[in-house]
């Protein structure tokens, strides 16, 4: 480990965003935490076309706001949700829950 520093900033994962983006991104990132909650629901409920509709917008959004890693799992839950696979569903929502738990935004100026 780093001197000075915890676990919890080296398990940082680091984004560097616009600055012009600076007062709507809390905002997706809100919205991604609140979508968490209901990928859960729709795990319970077998709901894959909740899952698939929230993937598919995550995919579509994550990237414009300078999360790429939000559509690559965004894609994968799309993907999956038409198959069916709660398995990659499952690993997906992890992903995300992980994601958004270690994110730090850093807005390059």
């Amino acid at each position: 480990m780093t001197p000075g520093k915890s676990v919890n900033q080296e398990s940082k994962i680091v984004v560097q965003i616009d600055p012009d983006l600076e007062d709507i991104v809390p905002v997706f990132l809100q919205n991604r935490q609140r979508d968490m909650a209901t990928l859960d629901g729709c795990l319970k409920k077998l709901d894959w076309q909740t899952v698939r509709l929230l993937g598919h917008r995550m995919k579509g959004d994550g990237g414009g706001y300078g999360f790429d890693r939000i559509s690559e799992i965004g894609g994968r839950l799309e993907q999956a949700a038409l198959t069916g696979d709660q398995t990659t569903i499952t690993q997906q929502c992890a992903e995300l829950k992980d994601f958004l738990a270690r994110v730090e935004v850093v807005y390059k100026r």
